[in-house]
Formats: structure tokens, C-alpha cells, sequence
């Protein structure tokens, strides 16, 4: 399992965002609302997509994507996969509102239903990669056997993906003062919060082709990390969705 097929016109990556949208989205971080700060941060991600995805004045559909806010139910926000080209035409993303509760095993049953369509036509493409981000604990059904049977799914370049950006300040007993020299969290660092363990048992060892695309962006995470990032600031909630975007291309 070695993640080195590169996001192309022929083979796009296909990346799932799950985004709780519980009432707790409303809570300030930085001066700013969470669910602005995760907007902004996927808003960024997906210009970069644009970004690796043109060519002069051409725009290539090398990533496709599914937008899944979640709260008491699951809200499919682009009525499906879109590739990056149909979303680059609409120009910005839907709005996210914050709702009441958070069933993130609904959500991640929705992406599951997503990828056992979507997999049987992806066997040259890079590993789909399931991204959640969440700031706190699920209300509703364990999602964890869900996740791991997503993570069980695979494609000849590797495992389906999982990754937590989990908003929370009391996720480390030390703060991240340097984003961009943190070396992320390994499967021996210690975690304070129940809910934190529980995601890093639903997250993905970080595929070093991702790591080295990261790497180029000036972000110094070691090998053998995991795709689980404590969004303890904006910075680190922005890491977390270029994380998700880092597929090799070249």
C-alpha cells in the first residue's frame, strides 16, 4: 500500500468532507465563529485543488469531491460529487449554519454509501480519503465501526483514508505553540480527552507521499503521524484540510 498514484484528469481523487455543524459550531475561536474558521480553512483547500488543478488556462477535473455537513441529519451540500472544475464554475460554497445536535455515524454511513458506489470505478485512482471535522462528542450511534470499515476499503493504490480535524482546546496537555514545526500526533502521544482518543483510533497513518506534499508547504510533520489534527487555532484547522488535499500530482 504505497499512495503513489498521482491526482489526474484520467484518475481524480475522490475526498469526502464530513462537517459537524452542531450548535457548539457557534462558539468563538480566535474572535471568530468555529464554523467561519473551518469554512475558510476548506474554502482555502479547495483553491488550492484549483490551483494544482490548472494548467495555463485550463482547468483539469483531477480532484472530485462530496461536501456532507452533518448535525441531527446529514445535509449533502453539493447534491453529490462534484469535480473540481463544476465547483471552481460556482465560484464559492454553500453556506454552513450551525443546527443542534452532531450524529457523525450517520455521517460517516453516508460516505461509506458513497464509497462502496464509487470504488469499483476508482481502481486506478489514488486512495479515496475521508475527511471529518468535529468539535466534540457524537450524539447518536458509536461512529467508530463505521470508520473502521471504511478504512478497510481499498483500492490497488491503498486503504481509504481517515482523517479527524477535532476543534476542542483540551486536546494536549501541551499547546501547539509553532504549527508549522509541530510534528503532529504519533500513535504513543497522549491524548486528554476521552473523545480525542476515540478519533485517533478512526484515523489513518499519514502516507508519506502526503507527508512530503506537506513537507513542501513547509509543514514539518514526522514520519508515521497520524491524520488526526487537534484544531487548537485557525492555523491548525487550515493544515488539516490541506491535509486532505495533499494527494501526490505532480
Amino acid at each position: 500500500m504505497n499512495y503513489t498514484i498521482q491526482a489526474s484528469q484520467r484518475t481524480p481523487a475522490l475526498i469526502i468532507y464530513l462537517i459537524d455543524i452542531s450548535a457548539s459550531m457557534n462558539m468563538l475561536m480566535e474572535d471568530r465563529r468555529r464554523i467561519d474558521v473551518v469554512y475558510e480553512a476548506l474554502s482555502l483547500a479547495i483553491r488550492q485543488m484549483v490551483f494544482r488543478s490548472t494548467k495555463g488556462n485550463r482547468l483539469t477535473p483531477r480532484y472530485r469531491i462530496a461536501i456532507l455537513a452533518y448535525s441531527d441529519d446529514v445535509y449533502d451540500l453539493l447534491n453529490g460529487i462534484k469535480g473540481i472544475d463544476e465547483i471552481a464554475a460556482i465560484g464559492s460554497l454553500p453556506d454552513l449554519t450551525p443546527k443542534r445536535f452532531s450524529d457523525s455515524a450517520k455521517a460517516f454511513l453516508q460516505a461509506e454509501k458513497i464509497l462502496q458506489s464509487e470504488i469499483p470505478n476508482m481502481q486506478d485512482c489514488p486512495a479515496p480519503l475521508v475527511c471529518h471535522m468535529t468539535d466534540g462528542v457524537s450524539t447518536g450511534d458509536d461512529p467508530e465501526p463505521i470508520a473502521r470499515r471504511i478504512m478497510s476499503m481499498s483500492v490497488p493504490d491503498g486503504n481509504v483514508l481517515v482523517e479527524n480535524i477535532f476543534i476542542s482546546d483540551h486536546l494536549m496537555n501541551q499547546p501547539i505553540t509553532e504549527p508549522r514545526r509541530w510534528k503532529g500526533i504519533l500513535t504513543d502521544t497522549s491524548l486528554e480527552d476521552e473523545h480525542a482518543r476515540k478519533l485517533k483510533m478512526m484515523s489513518s497513518v499519514l502516507p508519506e507521499s502526503y507527508r512530503e506534499m506537506l513537507l513542501e508547504a513547509d509543514y514539518q510533520l514526522s514520519p508515521g503521524a497520524l491524520m488526526m489534527l487537534p484544531g487548537t487555532c485557525s492555523e491548525l484547522v487550515s493544515i488539516g484540510f490541506q491535509m486532505s488535499a495533499a494527494t501526490p500530482v505532480r
